[in-house]
């Protein structure tokens, strides 16, 4: 085999493993679960092997380096600095690792695209199948809408998304946010593409379909990202004779569908409604946010750490029932930049974006094409930059109100959009060509390699933790095959706080059964919760589960200062309340018991069967010690 054939199907290859990165991603719920990740994060090794290898097989080999990879570098070196001091502050490794490996698969993603698939052809293929792609998510949305499906591939949907469509994910905000990336793109193709009519139908076809995939996700802020982003699409084509007609027809028509949709749509209104009436206190956003502003601000520079803010929330949960479940996300995707990242971060991850609009304003004039200029070739290089920039400024303006550039598949998205405009870049200057001599071969095979290896190792690693913990989940609570896979799965990441606090609670759950007279397994929970609170000093769950045990060993004096910390690290939760009742109820102190069994039903009246027990025993004169 020749180089040139060598090094055309490396180009193949990745092209390859990129289309199965963008697919398999949304069809897999988004690959939230550190299984599907870890698929998304073996292809990124595959790419960069074949990368790699086409170094070295081109001999005219150049790079690709337009002033926006430096902004993408800039956060990728940042990343892996704010990593080393989370290990050095002695935080959270584990989640600040796991966040490490996504930044850089996408930073590795991006420099690839750039550098391998910036042939038209290449954009055009993975346009059509991420369209394509787009259209069939949304067929099975309506479908879900219409029939009110509850699953999607075998996992029950939350019984509020019911009525809303969300397609191959969970939740359908997320759906839309993977969606009004693609609608522009499938409109300026439809509207100012080279291509025949067959296609044109085709893709107009197709930006119908996805425009009703995003109308039955019944997201708001969906719908809010397309008509803040879709008027950029008609501006510019409406500046342009030649497409002015087609694309005044068009917005007559979607603002003509929008107004019918609006004013005759119950969907429409019931959505409304929600926005209108729902008010502040029953609304996740408005409440988590001042918590995101509170851990940004006890570290303003460097924000509270890699994917720490589900951690750090508990501290600052505000008094209310409706935050009682872990949020997961800050639901703005720029309040948690800066609540784990710092300023810092949240300038540096800003950067790219800044130096991408920057290069669309300064090579625009390059791209747009003349019709009176018979000597050029027409081409799709405006059109898709059009469509891709449209996409990106809707997913900016829905990551007010939601996270989706923390979900992986969205976030690929997102990253591939930009690398394919960046590489549009090279027809306004030559001088983003860098010519790869030995020297920089050799150093950026030294990058890849160590890329290659951190991110293979990591993902064995985590694959073969991810066996043994699908494997205690299968088990039977309390039972010595479950502990015996949960210790295997700490002994392959000892980092692993959850998986050292569910040790902690199979030999809790073995101690206190009624047939059990042996404390060696309530001695052993204590050592394993004081482990994970050494992992996780954030966590309420191992004091006061430690708390709990030590009233079982008769230890209860020592049971209160545990209850206090738990109080501490966690003040609003029901259930922190509802056991620091039960630990004065142990203790005899039945008024102070009930003051705090009614604080626990303040937070949670319906779902608090703690709480609720112990009450209706006290308001009956039960006062005796129950376990």
């Amino acid at each position: 085999m020749t180089r040139e054939r060598l090094d055309q199907w490396c180009e193949k290859g990745i092209l390859g493993l990129l289309l199965g990165i963008l697919v398999f991603g949304p069809l897999a719920l988004g690959a939230v679960r550190a299984t599907e990740f870890l698929v998304l994060q073996f292809f990124t090794v595959g790419i960069l092997l074949l990368w790699a290898v086409r170094l070295w097989a081109n001999a005219r080999l150049q790079l690709l380096c337009p002033a926006v990879c430096w902004g993408v570098l800039a956060f990728a070196i940042y990343a892996i600095v704010r990593y080393r001091m989370v290990v050095a502050d002695g935080d959270l490794e584990y989640v600040a690792r796991l966040e490490l490996i996504r930044v850089l698969i996408y930073a590795f993603l991006f420099f690839a695209i750039v550098n391998n698939l910036h042939r038209q052809e290449s954009i055009r293929v993975i346009s059509i199948v991420l369209l394509v792609l787009g259209m069939a998510i949304s067929l099975y949305a309506v479908y879900q809408f219409l029939n009110k499906a509850q699953h999607v591939w075998g996992f029950e949907r939350p019984l509020g998304y019911w009525k809303r469509g969300s397609g191959t994910y969970i939740c359908p905000n997320h759906l839309a946010g993977f969606l009004e990336m693609l609608l522009p793109l499938g409109l300026a193709y439809m509207l100012t593409g080279r291509f025949g009519a067959v296609m044109k139908v085709f893709f107009g076809y197709v930006s119908l379909v996805i425009l009703a995939g995003l109308a039955v996700s019944g997201s708001r802020g969906g719908w809010l990202a397309v008509a803040a982003s879709l008027p950029v699409v008609f501006f510019v084509m409406i500046r342009e004779r030649q497409h002015r007609l087609p694309a005044i027809v068009a917005l007559v028509v979607l603002l003509a569908g929008g107004v019918w949709f609006s004013l005759n749509s119950p969907y429409f209104k019931e959505r409304q409604q929600a926005t209108t009436t729902g008010g502040p206190e029953r609304d996740l956003r408005v409440l988590i946010w001042p918590a995101a502003v509170e851990i940004w601000q006890e570290n303003i520079w460097w924000g509270g750490g890699p994917a720490h803010f589900d951690h750090r929330f508990r501290a600052h949960r505000p008094e209310t029932h409706v935050v009682q479940a872990r949020p997961g996300h800050v639901h703005n995707d720029y309040l948690n930049t800066l609540a784990d990242w710092g300023l810092v971060g949240a300038l540096l991850v800003a950067l790219p974006f800044l130096l991408l609009g920057w290069g669309i304003f300064r090579s625009w004039k390059f791209l747009r094409r003349s019709p009176n200029d018979f000597a050029k070739k027409r081409s799709n290089k405006s059109t898709f930059v059009l469509g891709a920039g449209t996409g990106l400024v809707a997913i900016l303006v829905h990551s007010i109100f939601d996270f989706n550039l923390h979900l992986p598949a969205n976030a690929i998205l997102a990253v591939t959009l930009m690398a394919l405009i960046a590489c549009h870049f090279r027809f306004a200057s030559e001088t983003h060509w860098i010519k790869a001599g030995w020297m920089l071969k050799a150093f950026t095979t030294l990058l890849l390699g160590a890329g290659i290896f951190y991110l293979g190792t990591q993902g064995w690693r985590q694959a073969r933790e991810q066996r043994w913990l699908r494997a205690a989940a299968a088990r039977p609570e309390a039972s010595p095959a479950k502990l015996a896979a949960l210790e295997k799965a700490f002994a392959i990441e000892p980092q692993n706080f959850e998986t050292a606090q569910a040790i902690g609670e199979q030999f809790r759950l073995q101690a206190t059964r009624p047939a059990n007279t042996n404390p060696a397994p309530a001695s052993d929970a204590l050592e394993w919760y004081a482990r994970a609170a050494k992992l996780d000093r954030f966590d309420p769950y191992n004091p006061l589960r430690t708390g709990v045990v030590l009233h079982w060993l008769g230890r209860s004096a020592e049971a209160g200062p545990k209850f206090e910390q738990a109080l501490k690290l966690d003040p609003n939760s029901y259930y922190v309340r509802a056991h620091l009742g039960w630990h004065y109820y142990q203790l005899g102190d039945y008024p102070k018991a009930k003051d705090w069994f009614l604080r626990s039903l303040k937070m949670n009246w319906m779902n608090n069967p703690i709480a609720r027990y112990y009450i209706s025993i006290l308001d009956n004169g039960w006062e005796k010690p129950v376990p």
